[in-house]
């Protein structure tokens, strides 16, 4: 019997010990804040790139693998770890995992390691049941071994997979249908690769649009006639909503792993462009905006902002496109640099390079659409960046990994205009002052920081017309938490919020984890529909609450409505109206 199994077989306390020196051996002088459980979850999400052939490298000084166990490893680890780690283990969010750092601890070390965690963050993957004694051990020796490299995804590959189903000379004229196309939601259908057309008016679904898998986003045309829609798998769909039944026109793979489209919407430049980015291969694409046909590749990799080290994967995260300028904003996550992508000249490509801060990933524009906000996650920070001079504006500092989704636009009693976020890792609610103007002394400050039910937010919510706040909390691991949404009167902060018990107005029976996701408005302002996010096995619903009486309107059920997840109001995407 090992060392390692005599220790484990009669001393757990100095087996949890030996864990914790394992996580220091790793530490680096920087050494994380620790990980909340909602965080690890979140950042561990699986990747498309787990189905991925890809080579194996013998390394003569690592523990034997088969061919097999090789693969089996490699899947676990692009579900479980890429997230984190990185697809070439060169460390995102988590610590590098590569041989020159694992082949010194050896697999007995990295069995203790990957099994019971460590505070830094890392999921204990064993105790949790997540993975078993034999999957460990498969581990320890895989993350021994030089990292696989997925394959590139150029031009050729992406033409590849372009699919023009119905040619723009063949699409209807006019409106074909009598739907209020403003009012309609896109809403994803997490597991099963689809997005169902929900009419906002009649609450009925419109259709079930096949499209890539774990639709991120759903972004509108300028025009409002199109929407474009990408999947985890870098798949885009392109769906007309003038057919007499909206559905796709075209599609396009414009890579392995993704999370960001949008398309120009500059004056004189509406619907003739769109842009996808990639985290693997780490890129973006600008495509014709009525066909989907890629025109330009830029490759993302390059010197982070802050150490300008270089760095091999820095994943494409949020995209969004500038109303001032011709212009797209790219913000580019491991290097921490936003890209102002100027497409009036699309041979001739001029890019500004805009140093922000690391770990870039969602955010959207202030009420004036003139400043991006954006949060750098790891960091603990809003980037915020200006349209119309395409410069840095501010970093401001906010609370643990703040995750916006696009943020949330009001008035302040106080501060005036203001932009919100939440955070995964806290419970607080950051609002940061938008007006240089006319309240320069709260711009690009904190002004007031709220208090939440938890941690575990993606998305907060308002609209023009209402004076109402949401937050949700679906990463949060108190089902009584997960399961309701808090809700701020703007005009009153002070007297705290309002739980929402959404799951149970949902009437959902059986077995179900119910987390409510992404308060979204409809085109009026006057109701805030939620997702109640089960399993793909469980039952899911749509809950419609009247925002005015913050009292149930409607609940959405049906057997297709499987792990729905974002939904994205036509009109409301297509304006800005956040």
């Amino acid at each position: 019997m090992s060392a390692l199994a005599t220790l484990k077989r009669h001393a757990p306390v100095a087996v949890a010990a030996l864990a914790l020196s394992v996580a220091s051996a790793f530490a680096q002088d920087k050494k994380p804040e620790h990980m909340t459980e909602p965080e690890a979850k979140y950042q561990a999400g699986g990747s498309p790139l787990a189905g991925v052939e890809m080579h194996q490298d013998l390394n003569p000084k690592a523990p034997p693998m088969s061919k097999a166990e090789f693969d089996k490893a490699r899947q676990i680890y692009f579900e479980r770890c890429a997230g984190c780690h990185g697809v070439l283990r060169k460390g995102a969010t988590g610590k590098p995992l590569t041989p020159d750092i694992t082949l010194p601890r050896g697999t007995e070390y990295l069995k203790v390691f990957i099994k019971y965690g460590s505070p830094a963050g890392m999921p204990n993957w064993g105790t949790s049941g997540d993975l078993n004694d034999a999957e460990v051990d498969l581990m320890a020796r895989y993350i021994q071994q030089t990292p696989p490299t997925p394959p590139e995804f150029g031009m050729p590959e992406m033409k590849a997979t372009w699919k023009v189903i119905v040619p723009p000379e063949k699409r209807p004229k006019k409106k074909m249908n009598n739907y209020n196309l403003d009012n309609i939601f896109s809403t994803t259908l997490r597991d099963t690769g689809e997005v169902a057309l929900i009419d906002g008016d009649t609450k009925k679904i419109i259709n079930i649009v096949k499209t890539g898998y774990a639709v991120h986003i759903s972004r509108t045309s300028a025009s409002g006639r199109y929407v474009y829609v990408i999947g985890r798998d870098a798949k885009i769909n392109m769906i007309d909503l003038w057919m007499e039944k909206p559905d796709n026109v075209a599609e396009i793979r414009t890579g392995l792993e993704a999370r960001s489209v949008d398309t120009s919407k500059f004056k004189g430049f509406e619907d003739k462009l769109a842009i996808a980015g990639s985290y693997w291969p780490p890129q973006f694409v600008i495509m014709k905006g009525d066909t989907l046909e890629p025109i330009k590749i830029v490759s993302t990799r390059g010197m982070t902002v802050d150490t300008q080290e270089f760095h091999p994967e820095p994943r494409v995260a949020a995209i969004v496109a500038s109303h001032f300028k011709p212009e797209f904003v790219v913000n580019v996550k491991e290097t921490g640099k936003i890209l102002m992508v100027n497409y009036r000249d699309l041979e001739n490509l001029n890019i500004t390079e805009v140093p922000a801060a690391r770990y870039l990933h969602d955010g959207g524009w202030d009420a004036s659409k003139r400043y991006f906000l954006v949060a750098a996650n790891q960091s603990n920070k809003i980037a915020v960046v200006d349209a119309k001079t395409s410069k840095r504006e501010a970093i401001v500092d906010v609370d643990k990994i703040p995750h916006p989704g696009r943020g949330a636009n009001f008035i302040h009693p106080k501060c005036g205009p203001v932009w919100a976020t939440g955070h995964l890792g806290s419970e607080k609610i950051a609002l940061i002052g938008t007006d240089p103007a006319k309240h320069k002394q709260y711009a690009w400050k904190v002004c007031e920081m709220l208090d939440g039910q938890g941690g575990g937010n993606l998305f907060i919510k308002t609209h023009p017309k209402s004076q109402h706040l949401y937050v949700d909390t679906p990463l949060n691991p108190d089902p009584k938490v997960h399961r309701s949404v808090a809700v701020f009167n703007i005009k009153d902060l002070k007297a705290g919020f309002k739980v929402l018990p959404i799951f149970e107005w949902a009437g959902i029976k059986g077995e179900a984890a119910g987390r409510i996701v992404q308060p979204e408005y409809n085109k009026a302002g006057d109701e805030v529909w939620f997702a109640v996010w089960s399993a793909k096995n469980q039952e899911s619903a749509l809950v419609v609450v009247d925002d005015k009486t913050l009292k149930l309107k409607a609940v959405i059920k049906d057997p297709r409505l499987i792990t729905p997840t974002g939904h994205f109001n036509i009109y409301n995407t297509q304006h800005d109206v956040y």
